[in-house]
């Protein structure tokens, strides 16, 4: 994943061992002298049993909440390590919000990524992981709201004017930042603000600071309802049987995350891997996507 994000990083020359040394997951006890794997690597790179068997209380919940404001009308429960929980969290968002066009400068890019991709990150890098407060991620008509456990370094609102950062779990950060799955600290917070207004019309954001650390950014009803992403150079060749939507909706997936796979995109989508599949050519044969690498370490790419 570093690679992918940076070609030239020294750590992509390391050992599995110096790597996870480098990066401060692998460390000494002083007190005790025994060595052994921190609770930040477990949480970044853990299986899910072992997970569950050190931190029976850890889950994630991602909601939609429009119709059923009791339950839910969708949702996601989520007991994987952190990784791969972004990539998830992230997936569901795609499916349930549209993206806008926007371009800054000459630049097409894409608000729905840049404003919920810190929110992800937020709630996954400063999650207090001994509290068992579960975590979640809710969907509602005219908001996305998240909570998560917290241990508050101030208390009240976060402005980006007056807000100064504070790693409350600084290797996940240093992690994330590594990986490109967060920006450096503080820039996530003024992403959301700066992006916002031109998302949804409103900058009525929360980010509050307490024991459950909440934040809300703020949806235009109508908009969220309707998911109607712009189509993003979805080929004019496309079999009728093909929803345009569907299509856009991988290629938001792949530029997510490269290495995920049909059966993956398939849940998400609700269809068959059979449909899948055939989504995937239609793609490929108009130029849309390429693969790169093995059918097992390999990864896909959107062809802008």
């Amino acid at each position: 994943m570093i690679k992918i994000n940076r070609a030239d990083h020294p750590w992509n020359e390391l050992s599995d061992n110096d790597f996870f040394n480098a990066s401060g997951l692998y460390r000494r006890d002083l007190t005790t002298g025994k060595e052994g794997f921190t609770l930040a690597a477990l949480l970044l790179f853990g299986k899910d049993e072992v997970i569950q068997s050190a931190i029976p209380h850890y889950k994630i919940d991602a909601l939609v909440r429009r119709v059923d404001l009791d339950r839910y009308d969708d949702r996601e429960n989520i007991r994987c390590n952190l990784v791969e929980a972004y990539d998830r969290l992230m997936a569901f968002i795609v499916k349930h919000l549209p993206d806008k066009f926007y371009l800054e400068g000459d630049l097409r890019i894409s608000l729905r990524d840049k404003i919920f991709r810190e929110i992800v990150a937020n709630i996954l890098i400063h999650r207090e992981s001994m509290n068992a407060y579960p975590s979640s991620l809710i969907i509602y008509n005219d908001r996305v709201e998240t909570k998560n456990a917290n241990k508050p370094h101030l208390y009240g609102q976060l402005f980006p004017e007056t807000f100064e950062p504070y790693p409350k779990n600084p290797h996940i950060a240093q992690m994330f930042t590594q990986i490109g799955r967060s920006e450096e600290l503080g820039t996530g917070v003024r992403n959301v603000y700066k992006y916002s207004k031109a998302y949804s019309g409103s900058d009525n954001i929360q980010f509050l600071e307490e024991d459950v650390f909440i934040a809300r950014v703020p949806l235009t009803p109508k908009y969220s309802e309707n998911k109607k992403t712009v189509p993003r150079n979805v080929p004019t060749n496309v079999p009728r049987n093909v929803p345009r939507n569907r299509l856009n909706i991988i290629q938001e997936l792949i530029s997510e995350n490269p290495k995920i796979t049909m059966i993956e995109i398939s849940e998400i989508c609700d269809v068959s891997l059979k449909t899948i599949k055939r989504d995937f050519q239609v793609l490929k044969t108009n130029g849309m996507i390429k693969r790169f690498g093995s059918t097992k370490s390999g990864y896909w790419k959107v062809i802008e």
